[in-house]
């Protein structure tokens, strides 16, 4: 009897043990660190307002469509309220739920609780093309900024930015510079970005404006980043799991530095021709992705013209 009746007991504390090393594993789960879905879209600036919208619509539809609470901010432009208001009636037509403009022209209405306030509703923040110096004078390091990067590192909204506002997302950003000229380290200047995707350097307009020896000339004083050239009506989307998806008309242009070997960028003139050994090239174009993490291209189906 007392065989039969400990046998018993300890059958019954298995179950017990089994579901207590499940509270445990999932508690262990809970506090590891969790993959976020975040998409970032660094859009090439001239994108489509008018016709198929297929960027914008893109943007609405990740944001949550008919339930997208979307905030736009427009103060890299010289004339916010006005090209605020054009972004504004496009995402009315679109039918966003609530849209806010955050019209802010001084520092310190980036420490207003009210637009902090707002993007703690929010699903999708829309900055728009100008002067990235303007933009980034006004909300670098400000709580506004610091409350959007925690959203986006947490996968909460969707950020968008066009033009200036995609040349910010990187930590080292191209503030200016010329084109149509050899490499060269005064073709180029730069400043500090908002360090959204701080492994990139980003170019806009990219072979529209003709910009590649601008974007070099960039990698070669920062050759531990990865340059990214983004042309016209064209979007190099950022998802949380490492992948670029590229939409849009034009194409993205990825240069890879990891094997880089040589640039004698430390050793020449402001004006002298820069030097850079072993770069990796790809041109991708819509539905065509990098894999950030392995370092590859998976070609997309291809599409027909319309």
């Amino acid at each position: 009897m007392l065989l039969s009746e400990l046998q018993n007991r300890l059958s019954s504390l298995v179950p017990r043990r089994n579901a207590i090393l499940q509270l445990e594993d999932q508690s262990l789960e809970s506090k590891m660190p969790q993959p976020t879905k975040t998409t970032v879209m660094v859009i090439g600036g001239a994108e489509d307002k008018v016709h198929g919208r297929e960027i914008l619509q893109t943007f609405f539809a990740r944001s949550g469509g008919t339930e997208a609470r979307i905030a736009i901010i427009p103060s890299a432009s010289r004339e916010p309220a006005v090209i605020g208001e054009r972004y504004r009636a496009i995402f009315e037509e679109m039918g966003a739920k609530a849209i806010q403009i955050l019209d802010i022209r001084e520092r310190a209405q980036g420490e207003d609780p009210i637009w902090q306030d707002y993007l703690e509703g929010c699903t999708g923040v829309f900055m728009t093309g100008g002067d990235q110096l303007r933009l980034c004078a006004l909300i670098a390091d400000t709580p506004l900024m610091e409350k959007i990067r925690l959203q986006v590192q947490l996968g909460q909204i969707v950020l968008a930015g066009t033009s200036a506002g995609a040349a910010v997302m990187g930590h080292h950003m191209i503030a200016g510079g010329g084109s149509g000229e050899s490499p060269n380290r005064s073709l180029v200047d730069m400043a500090t970005g908002l360090g959204i995707i701080p492994e990139a350097i980003i170019d806009q307009h990219f072979h529209n404006r003709n910009r590649m020896a601008r974007l070099l000339s960039a990698l070669a004083s920062h050759p531990d980043r990865i340059g990214i050239g983004i042309d016209e009506d064209t979007c190099a989307m950022f998802e949380g799991d490492g992948l670029i998806q590229v939409i849009g008309k034009g194409t993205v242009t990825i240069i890879d530095t990891s094997e880089i070997s040589h640039t004698n960028e430390p050793f020449v003139g402001a004006t002298d021709p820069l030097s850079l050994f072993n770069l990796r090239l790809h041109v991708l174009c819509h539905g065509d992705c990098y894999d950030r993490h392995k370092r590859t291209v998976i070609a997309g189906a291809y599409r027909s013209p319309n």
